[in-house]
């Protein structure tokens, strides 16, 4: 929550509103996210995990839940387009949870479900109370006191930090079965690996079919690649309790992810500069 209240406090409501009518980028995050995803994941674990049903249900179950939450940082980052970014977010969080019981039944015959309270609870955390509270404070922000300024300074700059910590819950979360468990974290290195690879080049193709500007190919990747482990590790350790392999696999996935998405955050500030100084 203090992550994105941070985030949300750099958006301007008609940069917003502009966002949202753009249904050509939204339509094509939809389609990446929720039709070409969900196969290109379980056709990995099929290649890569399908000795080990769990660890393949928990590659599945992670990679068809896009991001709602960190992906905004590298976006912020990578000088994405943070208001596009953020517009499709509610979308995302709502078709995931919906979504995801009917990926499972349809690859692995299982259900993962969740109560709608859950749901309710989930957008109302993640992104209604910081949204909100930004609104208010940039509001009185606007009406004067420079004693604010250094309150709006720390939250714009403390992103990483809010981000890092949440990490370190998750992981705490299950730290003794990480521990125990830890050549998980090998056996997902490849797949989750090709996953990102290949979905970076799919965004960068895209990009340039549709003609995004650079600001819409950044937030159009991280909202590809980003995957959503706090939801889909909440919904593992509720509805697949009796098996800890599912869970401990959506933990390990973020030691490779995080990284990945750091370097491809650089990556593409490097090409924007590159291609800056090739116009000028």
């Amino acid at each position: 929550m203090l992550m994105l209240f941070g985030l949300f406090l750099t958006i301007k409501m008609s940069d917003l509103k502009d966002a949202l009518k753009n249904v050509r980028f939204s339509l094509t995050t939809l389609l990446v996210n929720f039709v070409w995803t969900p196969i290109f994941a379980f056709a990995l674990g099929f290649i890569f995990l399908n000795s080990n049903l769990p660890i393949w249900i928990g590659f599945v179950m992670l990679m068809v839940t896009p991001c709602t939450d960190w992906y905004l940082v590298f976006t912020n980052l990578a000088k994405g387009n943070l208001a596009l970014s953020t517009a499709i977010l509610p979308i995302n969080l709502i078709l995931q949870v919906l979504l995801l019981p009917v990926y499972l039944l349809l690859f692995f015959d299982q259900t993962g479900s969740i109560e709608a309270s859950f749901l309710l609870e989930s957008i109302l955390l993640v992104l209604v109370v910081p949204f909100l509270l930004a609104v208010l404070a940039n509001r009185s922000r606007s009406k004067g006191a420079q004693h604010k300024e250094g309150f709006f300074s720390f939250f714009k700059n403390s992103q990483v930090l809010f981000l890092s910590l949440a990490i370190m819950a998750m992981f705490a979360s299950e730290g003794k079965n990480l521990i125990l468990n830890y050549n998980i974290l090998l056996k997902l290195l490849i797949p989750i690996f090709i996953f990102f690879i290949i979905t970076y080049l799919l965004g960068i193709f895209i990009s340039k079919w549709l003609k995004f500007d650079d600001a819409e190919k950044v937030s159009l990747i991280f909202t590809t690649m980003a995957r959503n482990s706090p939801i889909s590790l909440a919904i593992a350790v509720s509805a697949f309790s009796f098996e800890p392999l599912i869970a401990i696999s959506l933990v390990v996935a973020p030691l490779i992810e995080l990284p990945v998405l750091a370097a491809t955050s650089q990556i593409l500030l490097n090409s924007q500069k590159i291609s800056k100084k090739s116009t000028d």
